[in-house]
């Protein structure tokens, strides 16, 4: 009988080549035309895709990315290139290969399963790197593992790990970069948590995505002590004109101000890593929105990236199977 190898595979969201419109193009067309991203029927998404997204978007997209790339290349790639790293290091076992992919863009989840597959791997664990689930992001990778390993003769063992939302060191993790961030440089008025937003007819539909983030949100505001008054959730990145999950994280922050708040933390729960959403929608243009409206303390707390409480919290959620 064969040793048992395993094979942990972190898979990401993915990112442009390069901050340039050809680069950003291709990748919006890539990102976009999932099924799973735009639940719009093809013949008629073909034509909004083709004459009204691709033609205008990647120019506004590209001026973003040019914000947040540095000489290592696309933030989300290369700190989930690191965070892959740290991880092996900490395991440091030859029966266990660790690699990082993308579900739009390199390296692909098809060709890092490939190489497990060379590598003689038979047992493989599949952790998308979105602490909360949603058909959109986790389905998604989901599809892409199994449209590979359906053309394989010999299936491997495999586990997929559709959420960690209210794993307790997900939680801890960063609950404890909240606490370093106001030791550091002491605590606002108010915690604002925000995640990326959803078209509202999704959880109609049943995707748990909208519970899920509730859960998070509540269970850090917990393990830091906040009372109600303390925190609040929010949802970002709105696109197009349908109903998205709500509170809007830009319109509240334009609010926020009047009410009285004019200091706040911000932290992103449901991103694993520091990425175009993160640096340059919420530490820059929504914190431009807060401070125009009267705001006087904006601060952005990063994720948890390749830190060794984000290697510790993975550790512990793969130790089951490892």
């Amino acid at each position: 009988m064969a040793a048992k190898k395993t094979g942990i595979l972190l898979a990401n969201l993915g990112s442009p080549t390069a901050p340039t419109i050809p680069a950003v193009r291709k990748f919006l067309k890539d990102f976009l035309w999932d099924p799973r991203v735009v639940n719009i029927p093809r013949p008629i998404w073909w034509l909004v895709l083709h004459g009204f997204v691709l033609p205008f978007r990647p120019a506004r997209s590209a001026k973003a990315y040019q914000k947040i790339w540095t000489d290592k290349g696309s933030p989300l790639i290369y700190l989930t290139r690191q965070l892959s790293e740290r991880l092996a290091e900490k395991l440091q076992d030859d029966d266990i290969s660790i690699k990082y992919s993308m579900r739009y863009g390199e390296p692909s989840i098809a060709g890092q399963l490939k190489l497990f597959k060379e590598e003689g791997v038979n047992q493989i664990i599949v952790l998308p790197l979105y602490p909360q689930y949603s058909s959109t992001t986790t389905a998604s990778i989901y599809d892409d593992v199994v449209k590979e390993l359906n053309q394989w003769r010999h299936l491997p063992n495999l586990q997929f790990i559709s959420d960690y939302h209210q794993h307790d060191t997900y939680i801890d993790a960063i609950a404890d970069t909240v606490k370093s961030s106001w030791t550091e440089h002491g605590k606002n008025e108010l915690l604002l948590m925000s995640f990326h937003g959803l078209p509202e007819l999704l959880t109609k539909l049943g995707d748990p995505y909208y519970r899920q983030c509730q859960d998070t949100a509540r269970l850090i505001a917990e393990k830091l002590g906040l009372n109600e008054k303390q925190w609040l959730l929010v949802f970002q990145s709105r696109f197009g004109k349908a109903e998205w999950l709500k509170p809007y994280c830009a319109d509240t922050l334009q609010k926020l101000p009047g009410e009285g708040i004019k200091t706040v933390d911000v932290i992103c729960p449901g991103f694993a890593v520091d990425c175009l959403e993160t640096l340059e929608e919420m530490a820059m243009e929504n914190k431009a929105v807060f401070i125009d409206a009267g705001g006087t303390d904006y601060r952005y707390i990063p994720a948890l990236n390749d830190s060794g409480n984000h290697v510790d919290a993975i550790v512990n959620l793969l130790d089951k199977w490892i």
